[in-house]
């Protein structure tokens, strides 16, 4: 028997999250010359709990010796701080949670190969790149807030710091991604009968990752329940653009989204929950007064109750605008909600 588009995709760990039908908003960016009276500014902190194990490798080999463990021959390692904690670097958290943001608020793409340029619609190459109709000064949503071509952006992230060692795990050998399934055929699952790009590619929340045993590939590993903490700082957001931003990260009872982090996502690896803690939000008058004191007042200093109320307010003002792509926010909570009762796919990758 042989598989149609159809079948083959619905075996598939991963879902391409159509663009919509309308072109990308283009607007000029908030700019970084002064805190804005109508904008936010601020930090939240954060605690990143992992779910499934979670492997973001260095890209560094090494043997088992040389991290104390002669029983494995060679590993790949996780980045580590002087006291073998272990680190994720916020460039990873940055990436994953701007495609998130990019697929939902239809914003152009923020990163492509050279070579499938011409396979994607000109309205969607990345801001101030190619033939791309962006430019620093007219940015899609998610380029105004994370930053393009010759652009800043407006959200900073911290690196991500566990106080627990590495565990050890032994991920599957997983294949490169087939765009194409020969030299004149592109794969149906990712283009259309136009050969052009049907859409985001997000793999699945699982309720667990494969474990290949010794059969597979020993890597340095964050362990279920371990806990990173971070901070996200951020100036001049608007309310419904942090709103959306708190979206990305879970924070919508409506659409409990997981990030999913690192490596091994076909298989169930890097799901990790995030959970703000405190936040430090001042607007308008609140911030002339915090930078005309020599005293730090507790203004904005939200934890508890108001920090709860304070989300669930961004989050409604986010839902209220034009902003949010209705469309594609269902379909990306479909495949990143988490928890899941979803099963990873066992087999090739």
């Amino acid at each position: 028997m042989v598989n149609s588009p159809d079948n083959i995709a619905s075996s598939k760990p991963y879902k391409l999250i159509p663009f919509p039908a309308k072109l990308p908003n283009l607007a000029h960016p908030a700019g970084h010359d002064k805190f804005r009276n109508d904008c936010l500014h601020g930090t939240l902190f954060l605690n990143l709990i992992v779910q499934t194990p979670l492997h973001v490798s260095t890209g560094v080999v090494v043997m088992g010796d040389d991290i104390g463990n002669s029983s494995i021959p060679l590993i790949k390692t996780m980045t580590q701080g002087i006291n073998e904690e272990l680190i994720i670097q916020g460039s990873s958290l940055k990436g994953c949670i701007r495609s998130v943001y990019e697929a939902i608020t239809n914003s152009t793409l923020g990163v492509i190969s050279k070579d499938y340029e011409r396979r994607i619609t000109q309205e969607y190459l990345p801001s101030g790149q190619y033939d791309s109709l962006c430019s620093k000064n007219n940015l899609c949503p998610a380029s105004r807030i994370f930053g393009a071509l010759n652009w800043q952006g407006l959200v900073e992230f911290s690196d991500a710091r566990c106080d627990r060692v590495y565990s050890i795990g032994f991920m599957p050998s997983l294949y490169s991604p087939q765009p194409k399934l020969n030299n004149r055929t592109f794969n149906p699952n990712y283009f259309d009968e136009n050969g052009k790009v049907k859409g985001r590619k997000f793999y699945y929340q699982t309720d667990q990752a494969v474990d290949a045993g010794e059969r597979g590939i020993p890597v340095q590993q964050a362990g279920i329940e371990y806990i990173f903490n971070t901070r996200l700082q951020f100036m001049n957001l608007k309310p419904e653009e942090l709103g959306t931003l708190l979206i990305v990260l879970g924070q919508d009872s409506q659409y409990p989204i997981a990030l999913k982090v690192g490596a091994g996502k076909p298989v169930g690896m890097g799901t990790m929950e995030v959970e703000i803690t405190e936040a430090r939000v001042l607007q308008g008058q609140n911030v002339r007064d915090r930078y005309s004191s020599y005293t730090t007042s507790e203004t904005g200093h939200l934890t508890g109750d108001q920090l709860e109320q304070f989300i669930k307010q961004q989050i409604q003002v986010a839902h209220s605008t034009s902003l949010i792509e209705k469309n594609q926010l269902e379909e990306v909570a479909e495949v990143l909600g988490y928890p899941t009762e979803r099963q990873p796919i066992e087999g090739n990758y």
